[in-house]
């Protein structure tokens, strides 16, 4: 490990430096002494289910409130690359840019996997997919308190699936004033937008009301030559209503209800190149170095040639893409003081996700790596690559293959109980629940494929079918407690003890019917589930007869246990140990039966740091450093597979162990009035202890070169989804114009990530293009608020302000389907917003 040996001291010496500055000279006591600037910019934060200052939370958590979120131009998930500590956003390789998964210290979403990283919004997990690394939908960001994102294990107080950390969505609640907002906006790519809120008390302090909604629409960024259509567009709308009834003291219930949806013409996949040495090979034999039409190799190469030729913001499909996601919920949220020491609470939600997708990823005209379900016709017409080489039309009849339903379409019911307290003169502070969650399908999953068809199959070419479903369903105990050691002695005060322990039941249970109908028709064969192959099966009983079922039951405890104490108000140091939990799953696409589902991921993390405010001179500086030591194991990393004693090829999922350790820095000061300088760093260092793999064609693994039927050790790959480097630098200005006149606000921030691994076995050399390069995106905004004393505000805004070109996912498939693709990010994206404040 390369930075555990001097990170000890670096947190003590920094500590150290802390404590000797001027400001902390002082004795301590019972008064918060930070200054009054330091805490007007302080967030309320719920990292620990009831409201704290985030400095008095002996966690990493980056708080961004929702005039900082405006300020930043934050729309969607990706928006947040790099804004904290050890966090980035991006699609990870799915069918659609629509996806934009959370990882923190290197934990992510994996295929068909659980999140490491779990969403909440007003309490309650979002709904996650399970064919697509998909949790939540478009619009989450409006309206918000604030967005709060905590790192490292929260098994305790959120329960499962929350071992790389947590994003919590808060929105606005109802208030007992009458306000809101309307705010308009335009920008390059004929971007509109739309978004207000309107709050109305009904009843005074007793009946409440709040709604807020938002619209998007854009043009896309990537042009596809055949079918004429802009890739990479938005189109989505979104809207909330909350009623909050507070009858009498003590009593008060908050009801949510919302919904969104997006639907746009799917993601600009850039075509990369193609594996023509498996092209080649006996077992396909699609093309050769023989001269000919169509059955040279040839017409691969053309097509790279011209995807070159055209740049990373222009592509060629040979599918109609799309994408559809919708999202709505009911949030109950009842609250009673029993005493003024005493609440409990109960938190109730039901969700539904529903999505469904079109992608080409080999982004070619040619038929080799499609999901076209519900796809749209093809074009008519000569298609350049395709008609030097004898095919004057792009004629495959795939391409309007239609079914109806969804990829996912998922019911998620939760039901929370909760009892809060305090004691000891509020020295004792406590939390005990229960939890259920259960994710049903609405409906079965469809999804249709194409891989490996020859481009002289100008006609029907087989296509893979599947129908599947999943449900889950988890229910846990938990509690929690905070004691300050002062109630046994005031030679104690502020040495606190924080201990939490949390017991979880999951049942995972699925089906899967894969298939691919012969030529012809009237019979198909199975693809997977470790079934005799039968090729002959009769199209009417592949529902039956291509069918497997597996279950999966675990249970595991979670648990915290640290200390944190403060010498003087404005510093607390902390250490602690928590245990995380990922809940197993069931694999779709098994070929084998002990492979039909794999079991849970375990993280036990050692962490130790500070977090300090005080003033330097006059000068508000805030400065929070961490370091944590995560041992990781039983980690799903997904793998092909192959079962020679059916012919089937599919996939699998490994149980890795690794370790992953890394700092954590945030800093902000206020030299002058109206003035913040800030910004973060953080350094993972990920390393696998144990990878195991099975291999079922000649490999070069870390130990040589392996042959079929043996094990490859490839703990020498790069960690998935880890970054190394990650920091963000940050400065925001505002500049009274004088009486009547408003305000200036300026904002600009640079978040630069260094380079990031994308495939779950392999390397720049063995999967190309799977190493993400370093890039760094400037973003800004300058905002005239209160014009010429009026409630209107302008805003002029600009993201990736020096376009920079940049890839935020890539299809590593280059070895199993013998193409590659990648997705860049946006190009620069500006406009202005006008809002009217009410």
């Amino acid at each position: 490990m390369r930075i555990h040996r001097n990170m000890t001291a670096y947190l003590f010496g920094a500590a150290a430096i802390a404590l000797t500055s001027p400001a902390f000279a002082q004795s301590g006591g019972e008064e918060n002494t930070s200054s009054p600037q330091i805490r007007d910019r302080e967030i309320i934060v719920t990292a620990q289910r009831r409201e704290e200052r985030a400095q008095d939370v002996p966690i990493v958590i980056s708080a961004f409130s929702d005039e900082r979120l405006k300020q930043m131009n934050v729309n969607q998930a990706q928006d947040l690359y790099g804004a904290a500590p050890s966090l980035v956003v991006g699609n990870q390789g799915q069918a659609t840019r629509d996806v934009q998964s959370f990882s923190i210290r290197g934990q992510s979403t994996g295929f068909l996997s659980s999140p490491a990283v779990a969403q909440y919004f007003a309490e309650v997990p979002l709904p996650a997919a399970v064919t697509l690394n998909l949790q939540g939908a478009p619009g989450l960001f409006i309206d918000l308190e604030n967005v709060q994102v905590l790192a490292g294990p929260q098994g305790t107080l959120f329960g499962r699936n929350t071992t790389g950390g947590a994003v919590l969505f808060v929105p606005r609640k109802p208030t007992n004033e009458f306000e809101g907002y309307i705010e308009g906006s335009y920008g390059n790519y004929d971007f509109k937008g739309i978004e207000g809120a309107i709050n109305v008390p009904l009843i005074d302090d007793k009946l409440m009301v709040r709604a807020a909604g938002a619209y998007q629409d854009r043009d896309g960024f990537t042009k596809d030559l055949v079918f004429n259509k802009d890739r990479d567009d938005l189109h989505w709308y979104s809207g909330r209503i909350s009623v909050l009834m507070k009858p009498f003291e003590g009593f008060e219930n908050l009801t949510i209800v919302y919904g969104s949806k997006s639907s746009n013409n799917g993601t600009g996949f850039i075509h990369d190149e193609f594996n023509i040495a498996g092209l080649k090979s006996p077992l396909l034999n699609f093309c050769s170095d023989t001269p000919g039409p169509i059955a040279s190799c040839d017409i691969y190469r053309r097509q790279t040639e011209i995807a070159k030729e055209i740049g990373p913001r222009k592509t060629r499909m040979n599918v109609d893409e799309f994408s559809l996601i919708k999202l709505w919920g009911v949030i109950n949220n009842t609250s009673f003081d029993i005493s003024d020491n005493l609440t409990v609470r109960n938190i109730i939600s039901f969700q539904r996700l529903k999505d469904n997708y079109a992608s080409d990823q080999d982004a070619t005209p040619l038929q080799q790596y499609e999901g076209n379900q519900n796809a749209g016709p093809p074009p008519l017409g000569p298609i350049p690559g395709l008609s030097e080489y004898g095919i004057p039309v792009m004629g495959y009849p795939n391409a309007t293959v239609d079914h109806e339903g969804y990829r996912d379409d998922i019911k998620q019911f939760t039901e929370e109980l909760q009892l809060q307290g305090n004691a000891l003169d509020n020295k004792l502070n406590y939390t005990v629940g229960y939890f259920h969650y259960s994710a049903k399908p609405g409906s079965l999953w469809r999804a249709s494929s194409i891989n490996y068809c020859p481009p002289f199959a100008t006609g029907f070419c087989p296509f893979s079918q599947t129908v599947t479903g999943v449900s889950n369903k988890s229910d846990a105990i938990y509690g929690q407690a905070t004691l300050d050691f002062g109630a046994l002695s005031p030679a104690l005060d502020s040495l606190r003890l924080t201990a939490g322990y949390r017991y979880n039941w999951d049942t995972v249970t699925g089906f899967a019917t894969n298939w691919r109908p012969a030529i012809g028709g009237g019979t198909a064969s199975c693809l997977e589930g470790g079934l005799v192959a039968n090729p002959a099966v009769p199209i009417g009983d592949v529902m039956d007869v291509c069918r497997f079922d597996a279950t999966l039951k675990s249970k595991a405890a979670t648990w915290t246990i640290g200390l944190d104490y403060k010498p003087m108000d404005n510093l607390m140091l902390y250490g602690k140990i928590s245990k995380g939990y990922k809940a197993g799953g069931f694999n779709t696409f098994a070929v084998r039966t002990e492979t039909r589902i794999f079991t849970p991921e375990e993280l036990t993390t050692y962490e130790a740091g500070f977090k300090s405010d005080w003033e330097l001179g006059t000068v508000p500086v805030k400065f929070n450093a961490t370091y944590y030591y995560s041992d990781y194991k039983n980690i799903q990393r997904p793998t092909g597979d192959f079962n020679p004693d059916t012919g089937q090829s599919g996939a699998r999922t490994m149980d890795a162990e690794a370790t992953i350790q890394g700092i954590e820095i945030e800093a902000s000061i206020r030299p002058i009035p109206g003035l913040e300088i800030g910004g973060n760093f953080s350094h993972t260092d990920a390393d696998y202890k144990k990878f195991d793999v099975p291999i079922f064609a000649p490999t070069l693994a870390c130990d040589g070169l392996k042959n079929f039927g043996e094990t490859g050790d490839f703990t020498c790959m790069p960690f998935q989804f880890s970054t190394a480097y990650i920091y963000n630098i940050y400065a925001s200005l505002d500049v009274p114009l004088g009486e009547n006149m408003g305000n200036l606000a300026f904002y600009a921030n640079y978040s630069h990530v260094s380079k990031q691994p994308t495939a779950p076995l392999g390397n720049d050399v063995t999967q190309p293009g799977s190493i993400m390069e370093p890039f760094g995106l400037l973003n800004g905004s300058i905002a005239w608020k209160g014009v010429a004393g009026t409630p209107v505000d302008i805003t002029v805004f600009g993201n990736n302000l020096t376009n920079k070109l940049y890839r935020t996912s890539n299809s590593n498939t280059i070895d199993n389907l013998l193409v590659n693709s990648t997705v860049y990010g946006a190009p620069r994206m500006y406009g202005v917003k006008v809002r009217y404040n009410f």
